[in-house]
């Protein structure tokens, strides 16, 4: 499992991204999504939560501060 963006060079489909919105950015995840797809310098994801009980796509560039790290489940 790779974690925090520093290490992670390729976001993969299925890989799970980690958010730090709250308290101002105190290195803990805030929220959680899955990775659609990466390219053109942007990470595409399905999230959970978005304005109430919506489930949504979003789209982030890739070095966005809000962006804690990704992890790689072992399936």
């Amino acid at each position: 499992m790779a974690y925090g963006k520093k290490e992670v060079i390729v976001q993969k489909h299925g890989d799970i991204i980690f958010f730090d919105w709250a308290d101002k950015r105190d290195g803990k995840a805030d929220h959680v999504g899955i990775v659609e797809k990466s390219e053109n310098s942007k990470v595409y994801t399905i999230e959970g939560n978005t304005r109430g009980d919506i489930c949504k796509t979003k789209e982030y560039a890739i070095d966005s501060s809000d962006i804690l790290g990704y992890g790689t489940p072992m399936y």
